[in-house]
């Protein structure tokens, strides 16, 4: 999140790939990019073993594998139609001492990149432009002499495809069967115009669109589709299989009597039973957000009138929605004693870097919470938290201790609050035994003492959070770090009381991404650090002052439209708030949803500057999406599910930086969201 060296920007822009799951891309025109048929599509050089294995893979169920041997560097490679000037980008996740990714006969720069992970899988990406009369370029990856067996896996060349060519496979079918009627869907294949579906190997229908239904009799039937265009017709998708009768019920008649209550603010719920039904969807605005088995659900969904539609549900399939009902929440005052709208800024309190040091006298009035960075542990996983103000040759200008504290009681006087934040890109922070999670509450609350801060800012970044095999029940985690931190959290909440102020900046990677990916996944396969957050937010709901996920230094986030969203831009913003307020199934699962937050628990969270962190973002580009989400107004392609007036504010990385860059950020958005009332 925060850098302690300007250095540190370009480390991250060159590594960050590494961080987060490979996104969908427009236009994979690469032959059998995952191995999947084995080497079909590939030519691997006589004498480097090479062969499609199960294990280790990335993605799917095999990846390649190959062996340099003398002076064989085990190449393996295909040639793929392209377009002249156009451009490419080239993407793999690989595993070894040294493995290469490059490209060949690209009419200008060739492009090569290579890594060294050779226990886990690490992405490497590489991206060039085909010269004016180029046709075909050769894509590789290969090893390196003397270095041992290496794997590649989920191989992207990302662009358009060339002339001539067929359209990619379709990839994501999906499919469901009812009493009567199957039903499928799958990704969009870039340059088809049409899709052939075959079931049980013979076509039995073509579509223009990505679903299609039909009626195959009772059975269990298995699907594939192929994508067509003028050039013919792509190899066929992965198959499933969709049951269709076999005894099924029909599906469950519409719900009756849905009636909404206000207590607070918490909308209850109830509906009539629907005759043969096991379960019930609730959607709000649009979007579900919960599947009960009862006829009775409570909803916290932050101030402002919400539309509520219930449907009925069993193995056949799902009922048409009900009538809906409005439910107006007037909400209560925001937690923690701060104003409606807020700034958040980090302020560089116990280190240097380019933007300089910020006395704690002089720091603006702009801001309503300031977090001391950092707080950061004796060891990884110690829980000793200590904290100490940048030291005088560091920082020449720093303030005596005295005088640090007579700042914090000024900016108290204010009504600002101070906080101590804990992580950051350095302090990375394990509580994997108990001694170390009451070393956490122990140190912690003696740098609230010491201080007499307001709060606690938790910054975990790295591998602080992870999620263990096996743990994916978002209410009863039972992965240690998780378990341990959620205890430590709760006890200072209870120490400090109502007043204390909680607040969390994780990075989308540990959040977001939590609609494709939670843990390690099914098969152990994916990053266990993935949305490994969300079941200590979730835990903590209810005491949480204030969310400000870091809308940068981020891959591409599929959003709840099923579209990548790319930071810099007003859309990411729109997209990544509008996850936390509508709430979104984990890892595409409709029965392990995470709940969405009150609109005053949420800020956007953003670098003050663009030499702050990747991803910065324009005043203007801030405010659009300010406006879309607070009002509906000014929004771009994303829609959001609803319309959020009580939007809490903005953070950002970091006062110093806002400072450096002319108090660009605080001033226009202070201005801004004093405007919105």
């Amino acid at each position: 999140m925060r850098f302690r060296k300007l250095a540190a920007i370009a480390v991250l822009a060159l590594g960050g790939t590494m961080l987060a799951a490979s996104p969908a891309h427009a236009a994979n025109i690469a032959a059998n990019p995952g191995f999947e048929s084995g080497l079909t599509g590939w030519t691997c050089t006589a004498s480097s073993g090479a062969t499609a294995v199960s294990s280790p893979v990335h993605g799917g169920t095999r990846a390649l594998q190959a062996t340099p041997a003398g002076n064989d560097t085990a190449r393996c490679q295909q040639t793929v139609s392209v377009r002249p000037s156009s451009a490419y980008t080239l993407s793999a996740w690989v595993r070894g001492g040294y493995v290469f990714l490059g490209a060949t006969g690209t009419g200008g720069t060739d492009p090569s990149t290579w890594t060294s992970s050779p226990s886990s899988y690490a992405q490497l990406s590489t991206s060039f432009t085909t010269g004016a009369s180029t046709t075909s370029v050769t894509i590789y990856v290969n090893g390196w002499y003397g270095q041992g067996v290496y794997q590649a896996d989920d191989v992207v060349l990302d662009g358009a495809p060339g002339q001539g060519q067929p359209p990619a496979a379709p990839t994501g079918l999906t499919g469901t069967g009812n009493a009567t009627t199957a039903s499928l869907s799958w990704s969009a294949s870039s340059g088809a115009t049409g899709y052939n579906v075959y079931r049980n190997g013979t076509r039995v229908g073509t579509a223009t669109g990505t679903t299609f239904s039909e009626t195959p009799g009772t059975g269990t039937h298995s699907y594939q589709v192929s994508a067509t265009n003028a050039s013919g017709e792509s190899a066929r998708s992965g198959a499933v299989s969709v049951t269709v009768g076999t005894g099924q019920p029909p599906i469950p008649a519409v719900p009756s009597g849905l009636a909404a209550t206000v207590s607070g603010t918490s909308v209850s719920l109830r509906w009539n039973a629907s005759s043969g039904a096991t379960g019930y969807n609730v959607y709000r605005n649009g979007t579900r957000i919960g599947t009960p088995a009862g006829t009775t659900y409570t909803d916290t969904p932050g101030a402002g009138t919400h539309s509520y539609q219930v449907s009925a549900a069993n193995a056949a399939g799902e009922s048409a929605r009900s009538g809906a009902v409005s439910a107006t929440v007037t909400g209560t005052p925001p937690p923690g004693n701060l104003p409606k709208r807020v700034l958040v800024g980090y302020l560089h309190a116990s280190f240097a870097n380019g933007s300089g040091y910020i006395r704690m006298a002089d720091v603006p009035n702009e801001w309503n919470v300031i977090n001391l960075s950092f707080g950061e542990p004796t060891s990884v996983t110690s829980g000793d938290i200590r904290f100490t103000q940048c030291p005088v040759a560091e920082c020449p200008n720093v303030e005596s201790e005295a005088e640090f504290i007579a700042g914090i009681r000024a900016k108290q006087a204010l009504g600002k609050k101070v906080l101590i934040s804990i992580g950051g890109q350095n302090g990375q922070v394990q509580l994997s035994t108990v001694a170390a999670r009451d070393k956490f509450v122990q140190s912690v609350g003696a740098i609230i003492d010491k201080y007499g801060l307001d709060g606690l800012d938790i910054d975990f970044e790295g591998h602080s959070l992870y999620l263990d095999n096996g743990d994916t029940n978002l209410s009863a985690p039972t992965t240690p770090v998780i378990v341990n931190l959620i205890s430590a959290l709760k006890t200072l909440k209870a120490r400090y009381g109502a007043r204390f102020v909680l607040t969390m900046a994780p990075e989308t990677f540990f959040v977001q991404l939590g609609y494709q990916f939670y843990g390690p996944g099914p098969n152990g396969s994916t990053d266990r650090r993935a949305a490994s957050y969300l079941p200590v937010i979730h835990a903590m709901r209810n005491d949480l002052t204030l969310l400000h996920v870091q809308d940068y230094n981020s891959g591409p986030i599929m959003g709840l439209d099923n579209q990548y969203h790319t930071m810099g831009g007003h859309d990411f913003h729109v997209a990544m708030t509008d996850m936390l307020l509508a709430g979104f199934p984990i890892a595409g699962n409709p029965n392990n949803v995470f709940p969405a937050l009150r609109q005053d628990q949420v800020a956007i969270g953003l670098p003050a500057a663009p030499f702050a962190g990747n991803g910065f973002t324009t005043v203007a580009e801030v405010q659009k999406a300010f406006d879309c989400l607070a009002k509906g107004t000014n929004c771009g392609t994303y829609r959001p599910r609803g319309v959020y007036p009580n939007l809490r504010g903005l953070m950002t990385w970091s006062i110093n930086w806002d400072r450096y860059n002319a108090f660009e950020f605080s001033r226009n958005h202070r201005a801004y969201l004093d405007g919105l009332g």
